[in-house]
């Protein structure tokens, strides 16, 4: 047994920290975190969901097995539930310790019996519950539970992604009893291990929580508690100014970053680098003419990512070109691999006669698109407006109808919609974790372009159990090729994730994901 492993992934990230404290500082106790979420959770059910608006104001109310730690270029994953982890030279048995003395928000004592159903739900989950992450935990053969410290996970294949999920921040640790009683509890009381217990939710308003006195940690949480605060994007500048909220953890623009660091100088701190999650264009193929790989193929051979990129990246979100992977990752095609396929050629003229013959061919010279999108500003309202002007150019005609989250999570669950913006975004460079959106229905709870392409299945399937790193690169690599050039989901840009919060927010790391590092057990205020 291994005491609290810690695996660095810092060769799959760099960042450029513009401003970030120096030296280290004594934490202090107190206070109440305002921050502002420019978005409404979906559903409180951390299983179900695929979005920040969920992490940012739930997740601190719960723990995970494992967990994400440190800062942008240092990430690491140790023990959150766990105390200590164990894999079988063979790969197939992962055996987890746990800690004692753990108690849930009712009172009720943390045992080995609330991983194992917790897992179960995710894998397995019955009939009326929403598992988004069903497809990255099929491996999972058995969990067995020989005391109420330590739960044992047997696979059914090598799954080289393994460690990743056990520290996902989507997988909150439920309580056995409660989901006995009722297997969707979370979507109605929000009751975890946390550190924060959650008080109240103002729907339209606020979601506030306080500290849970009972916490592991003895010494944390160091704040009294939090206030949640749901904005639109463009309101973040003026309430970051005003004193209205200390942070906003999701990111700003260039521009936004510039206006506060002009207002408020040395009272802000900024931190930037690359983001695991980009805009994604999905198609609904059960729709036609959308099942018409030339119409799919026409849409993306429309946009002009590159000059897209350069113009977009000085006034929203995105940027970066790529495929299936973040811009400079180690899983990434090579630029002159990714510009052979559909959409990413440099010529936009030549790509642009491609698609309009592609479209003559299919049938559909005139075609008429209904594009269902967010109304989160950034980057999803100049992504969206992006699109439908790319299309324009090659006579495509768009409704571009923006949505609530609530509803545009309808129209991708309930198939209402022709075109959705949606993501990549997940919390790790990993092809396991950033497959799922792209896979069939048949294996996958967030496949919502509704394919069922299985070549997409047995690839994703094979590179997860692939051992030799050469090999499973291939693997990788031929599964991007053909998603991009199959366009059930088209990237358009990634993302660059610029930070900044009042100076007085303490014990905040920058990560490449806006997932992770969102629990608040070291987040402080200097005040």
């Amino acid at each position: 047994m291994r005491p609290k492993v810690a695996l660095s992934f810092a060769a799959l990230f760099a960042v450029a920290t513009l401003t970030s404290p120096a030296v280290a500082q004594t934490p202090k106790k107190g206070g109440i975190l305002n921050f502002a979420v420019v978005a409404e959770p979906p559903t409180t059910d951390c299983h179900a969901t695929t979005t920040f608006a969920m992490v940012h104001p739930v997740a601190p109310q719960y723990s995970t097995l494992l967990q994400f730690t440190g800062p942008h270029d240092n990430q690491k994953i140790e023990g959150d539930l766990a105390e200590s982890w164990d894999v079988s030279k063979d790969g197939l048995t992962y055996t987890f310790k746990l800690r004692r003395g753990v108690k849930f928000h009712d009172g009720s004592d943390f045992t080995s019996e609330d991983i194992k159903a917790t897992y179960e739900r995710i894998k397995d989950p019955v009939e009326g519950v929403i598992s988004a992450r069903k497809a990255q935990h099929q491996d999972i053969a058995s969990i067995e539970t020989p005391d109420p410290y330590t739960v044992i996970f047997k696979l059914s294949q090598v799954n080289m992604s393994m460690l990743l999920h056990f520290a996902s921040p989507f997988n909150c640790v439920y309580s056995a009893a409660k989901l006995k009683q009722n297997p969707k509890y979370p979507e109605t009381e929000v009751m975890g291990t946390g550190a924060f217990k959650f008080v109240e939710y103002v729907k339209g308003a606020t979601w506030t929580a306080e500290r849970f006195k009972d916490y592991f940690l003895k010494d944390r949480p160091y704040l009294d508690g939090y206030k949640a605060i749901f904005v639109r994007g463009n309101v973040v500048v003026n309430g970051l100014r005003g004193g209205q909220y200390d942070a906003e953890f999701r990111g700003r623009t260039p521009q936004e970053r510039d206006q506060l660091v002009a207002a408020m100088k040395d009272g802000v701190t900024v931190q930037e680098g690359p983001w695991v999650t980009n805009i994604l264009l999905t198609f609904n193929v059960e729709k036609k003419p959308f099942d018409d790989i030339r119409v799919r193929q026409a849409l993306t051979l429309a946009i002009d990512r590159w000059g897209g990129g350069e113009a977009l990246g000085k006034v929203s979100l995105i940027k970066g070109v790529s495929g299936a992977f973040r811009p400079g990752a180690s899983w990434s095609l090579s630029t002159a691999e990714l510009e052979k396929l559909p959409g990413f050629g440099r010529d936009i003229n030549k790509s642009r006669e491609e698609a309009k013959r592609l479209l003559k061919e299919a049938g559909h010279p005139n075609l008429k698109v209904k594009l269902v999108n967010r109304t989160i500003d950034q980057p999803f309202t100049p992504a969206g407006i992006y699109a439908v002007d790319q299309w324009k150019r090659i006579g495509v005609e768009t409704e571009h109808s923006q949505v609530e989250t609530k509803l545009w999570y309808d129209a991708m669950n309930n198939g209402t919609f022709d075109v959705v913006v949606q993501n990549i975004s997940d919390f790790a460079d990993d092809p396991t974790s950033q497959f799922n959106t792209l896979l069939s229905t048949k294996v996958s709870g967030i496949a919502y372009s509704r394919h069922t392409d299985t070549k997409l299945d047995d690839m994703f399937a094979l590179q997860s159990k692939t051992v030799d790193p050469a090999e499973r690169m291939k693997i990788v690599n031929d599964f991007e090729r053909y998603a991009l050039t199959q366009a059930y989901n088209i990237p358009l840009l990634w993302y660059q994730r610029i930070v900044v919060n009042n100076k007085k927010v303490k014990g905040w790391d920058l990560p490449p994901s806006h997932f992770v590092n969102q629990n608040l057990v070291n987040v402080w205020l200097d005040q």
